[in-house]
């Protein structure tokens, strides 16, 4: 009986270990695929195995078993390698599952406010519109879907940025940045002193920074899945500045709503 207790307890720390060993690969093959991101004419695997920190043979073998399931290409004949047709798929579906999941919440604010809202996800550093809503007032502020704006200078660029610590900020945005109005904020340690009242208030604002006479609030917030979504409302800068209160609150108000949607969904 004693001996087939132990040989129980063996075979528990065996699976054990097992599972610990498969969540390991699973966070590799992340970290891999993670470093792929934008590198459209892929990286070699002594240059992942440089980025993860991991040697080159255990590289070699995830992305052997990545290639099979289409979730890595090659990018060269010479053992370059790039995100697949699969993972590109996947991605496309949650963006897609997203939109349509904020898409309520964006019409509801647009509506109660009368103004444009949008939304935007994160690409390096920039932002890019997925989605928007058009006010309805005559004189309104509208961006094409899929164009793309800076970080520092825009209210859903920096509401991401006070996610992030300084460092972090300089390294994906450096430390001087484009002057593209009066008002625009060209140096990192304006920006940081903008970004800590920013983590205060849960709103970034926009104080006609990217465009002149275009003023903007806005928020992030993450689906289950780690997708970051930017909303925002642009506004036309005399009417923001006399209803920016109203603004904020509706915003705070849409953004918590649509967190509470995604948690029920995801549950």
């Amino acid at each position: 009986m004693q001996a087939t207790g132990t040989r129980a307890l063996s075979v528990r720390s065996s699976a054990k270990g097992s599972d610990k060993s498969q969540v390991q690969v699973i966070s590799r093959a992340a970290a891999i695929l993670r470093v792929l991101e934008d590198e459209v004419d892929g990286l070699s695997l002594g240059q992942i195995a440089h980025r993860v920190g991991l040697a080159r043979s255990t590289v070699q073998r995830i992305v052997g078993a990545l290639a099979a399931e289409k979730f890595l290409i090659a990018a060269s004949p010479n053992g370059r390698v790039r995100l697949g047709p699969t993972i590109l798929r996947l991605a496309a579906s949650a963006r897609t599952d997203f939109v349509a999941a904020a898409r309520p919440f964006l019409m509801r604010l647009s509506n109660e406010l009368k103004e444009t809202a949008d939304l935007a996800v994160i690409k390096g550093d920039h932002l890019v519109f997925v989605d928007q809503v058009v006010g309805s007032h005559r004189l309104r502020a509208v961006s094409a879907v899929g164009e793309s704006f800076p970080l520092y200078c825009t209210a859903n660029g920096k509401a991401y940025l006070a996610e992030l610590d300084a460092a972090a900020i300089e390294r994906l945005i450096g430390t001087t940045y484009e002057r593209r109005t009066p008002n625009t904020l060209t140096r990192l340690e304006d920006l940081t002193r903008d970004l800590k009242s920013v983590r205060k208030a849960g709103v970034a604002i926009d104080r006609e920074e990217h465009t002149q006479g275009i003023c903007a609030a806005g928020v992030v917030t993450r689906d289950p899945m780690g997708n970051v979504l930017a909303i925002s409302v642009p506004v036309p800068a005399h009417r923001f500045y006399t209803h920016q209160k109203h603004i904020v609150e509706r915003l705070r108000a849409t953004k918590e709503s649509l967190e509470r949607h995604l948690l029920a969904a995801a549950a």
